[in-house]
């Protein structure tokens, strides 16, 4: 049981002693310290992974109990680790990633005078997602999930005197704090509706709401929102907020808005947080609580429809970015999309293959780009490089790596490929297999945005890499190769995006499934897709390899054989190429619609709500009116003795006037 309890703590002790004890001990202590923690922390995870996940263990998930947590009156709730496939498998992504981008900044962020703070808030990163992931009721998950949301708002904005940065970690903290509200409510209906937040509880008594929708009973048992809903419409109304959560922490379309923006923070934090682990903790939720989400087809059916939405407008705006990283950013949330369709279809298995895939490709693109950075001495336009290849020949060999496994290259019905080709590409035969109402429409936006994928990444490195040199004499004359700290991370990622796939693909999905996950993800003998998407028809199997060959050739003749091609394209359409450009103009409307109309509701109230009312009618208009009179009063005090007899003797007057008045009547 201490094994468990060190993968999850070790972090939290190197964030401290980085954190609290970094000046006294110096940068170069606080690197080797929080990195040789992570270090061992990640091959005691490899090893849960082999013995859990690849090993034959009987009797459900292992509960490590830390302590007693929470006992109000009907929540009693321990502060336990629950280990089984699921958790292997996320603990292996996050503290493999998380190790390597710990390794990887040593070189990356040698120069900057707040290392201890910056590896401090790294490793604080990471035990709070390794508290989401082995979290053994929702309490804790939220724990875990807020945890991640600070140390994101922390990293972002790392550079804090940049005010791009400080509004970037603004807007990822406010735009997940409204992912948040619905998640929140959702652990509330949860406990409403089974009496407990554990996860045992609740997935034993989820069987009992199994033929509650539309039918046997339609006892009011939730008011949500002012809607009376029975069983079956409370369990969609309470996984539909759990989804919300999911969809601004996995930056799905509607909250996805912070995703691109979080590239303010260095490049090894874009790596860890948004593109390999943080953002996977939507697809997490959904997938731990699949047995949930499998008795609601109506929710599954909204999953389904916001991850095909969000997988084709990310691959469009990706399409015409010119930032670097922004490209790769957009590139993750349209990976994200993929796996929310496989969730929404029921392809559980598949869902977790791409997240497991994903994170090895995604976080080696993102450190190549890193090191291209830092070899242009800080560049990150795109139309400002070119020519690199002969300069840093392991960083592009890395990055083609990377790009040959997220277009997911490899040879049609053959166990050759590299990783995207096995995870991707079972995604869109899954869901062009499934029973899913809307499976046509996402099937068909999945392979559209293939098709966009192959363009944006081979665009990417033909911009980058290719013709001639755009860059200045000298930029061109630093440029050079990153050091080997930053370099074997590099290598280390790119197996996983080579052989993962491969070695994989019969365990997360394939025939080995029931025994791989052992319980872990919801199974069913109705749940007939494992074996359904094997024989689909062959154009079908086919289509993201043809999609993926017609990007590499389209960006291939715009980008290499007719340089003038995109300028053109971009002036006959200009309309389009500015809504991509803009990004369908999503944060011009929100600022409209909220930021805009929300200044303008706090300057109402200002000027005439505290200012106008307040102000004029309350303690200050009363004060005011006081020192009015008191100032109106003050004149009678004249100081001569004839004013003040002349006062007397009206008074008097008056005195003598109101008795002779009153003994008449």
């Amino acid at each position: 049981m201490f094994l468990y309890k060190a993968i999850v703590f070790l972090p939290l002790i190197g964030a401290i002693i980085a954190g609290l004890f970094g000046r006294a001990i110096g940068a170069k202590a606080s690197e080797f310290v929080t990195t040789g923690l992570m270090i061992i922390a990640a091959v005691l995870s490899w090893y849960v992974f082999i013995t859990v996940g690849m090993g034959h263990v009987e009797g459900g998930p292992i509960k490590v109990e830390i302590l007693r947590w929470i006992q109000s009156g009907g929540i009693d709730v321990s502060w336990s680790l629950r280990i089984d496939t699921l958790t292997s498998v996320m603990l292996i992504v996050v503290n493999s990633v998380s190790t390597l981008v710990h390794l990887y900044s040593i070189g990356y962020m040698h120069n900057d005078p707040h290392r201890p703070r910056f590896f401090a808030y790294l490793s604080l990163f990471t035990f709070a997602m390794l508290m989401l992931i082995t979290s053994d009721n929702l309490a804790q998950m939220f724990f875990g999930w807020e945890g991640v949301g600070l140390a994101s708002y922390l990293l972002i904005g790392f550079w804090f005197k940049k005010p791009s940065a400080n509004a970037a970690a603004m807007k990822a903290f406010i735009v997940n704090r409204v992912g948040d509200f619905g998640f929140i409510l959702g652990i509330a209906s949860v406990f409403v509706l089974f009496g407990a937040i554990n996860f045992d509880t609740i997935f034993a008594n989820a069987a009992s709401f199994a033929h509650a929708e539309g039918g046997e009973s339609h006892e009011v048992v939730l008011n949500l929102f002012g809607m009376h809903l029975d069983k079956g419409h409370a369990l969609t109304g309470a996984c539909l907020l759990l989804f919300m959560g999911a969809m601004g922490k996995s930056a799905q379309f509607l909250l996805h808005t912070w995703l691109p923006d979080a590239m303010e923070g260095p490049t090894p934090v874009s790596a860890l947080i948004h593109a390999a682990t943080m953002v996977t903790a939507g697809v997490f939720l959904v997938a731990r609580m699949s047995p949930l989400f499998e008795l609601s087809p109506d929710a599954l059916t909204v999953v389904t429809i916001i991850g095909a939405i969000t997988a084709f407008f990310a691959a469009t705006v990706g399409l015409v970015q010119n930032d670097i990283k922004r490209v790769i950013a957009y590139s993750t949330c349209s990976q994200l999309g993929y796996m929310f369709v496989a969730l929404g279809v029921g392809a559980y298995g598949a869902a977790i293959f791409h997240l497991f895939t994903h994170a090895f490709f995604k976080a080696l693109l993102f450190l190549c780009a890193g090191s291209v950075i830092h070899a242009v001495d800080g560049e990150q336009d795109m139309r400002h490089m070119g020519g690199l290849r002969p300069h840093i020949k392991v960083t592009f060999v890395m990055m083609l790596i990377g790009t040959l496994a997220i277009t997911g290259v490899g040879i049609p019905f053959t166990p050759i490929g590299f990783a995207g080709f096995f995870s991707k590409d079972v995604i869109i035969e899954a869901t062009y297999a499934s029973h899913s109402p809307v499976a046509g429409f996402a099937f068909t936006m999945l392979v559209i945005a293939a098709l966009f994928t192959s363009f944006y990444s081979w665009r990417l490195m033909f911009m980058t890499f290719f013709n001639k040199p755009r860059a200045s004499h000298e930029v061109m004359h630093h440029v050079h190769e990153s050091p080997q700290v930053m370099l074997i991370p590099l290598y280390l990622l790119a197996i996983g995006a080579v052989f993962a796939g491969w070695f994989f693909e019969g365990h997360f999905y394939g025939e080995e499934y029931a025994e791989f996950w052992k319980g872990a993800l919801f199974t069913s003998e109705h749940n007939e897709l494992v074996h359904e998407f094997h024989h689909v028809p062959a154009m079908v199997a086919l289509s993201p390899f043809i999609a993926m060959v017609v990007g590499f050739v389209t960006a291939w003749y715009m980008y290499i054989k007719s340089p003038s091609t995109p300028a053109v394209l971009a002036r006959q359409h200009r309309v389009l190429y500015q809504f991509l450009l803009n990004k369908w103009y999503f944060d011009e409307l929100y600022d409209f619609l909220f930021v805009r109309s929300a200044k303008a509701l706090g300057r109402f109230l200002w000027k005439k709500g505290d200012v106008g009312v307040i102000d004029t009618y309350g303690p200050n208009g009363i004060a005011a009116r006081v020192v009015d009179v008191t100032n109106r009063v003050v004149r009678l005090q004249s100081g001569y003795l004839y004013h003040y007899a002349f006062a007397m003797l009206i008074g008097v007057a008056a005195l003598v006037t109101w008795m002779m008045l009153g003994s008449a009547l």
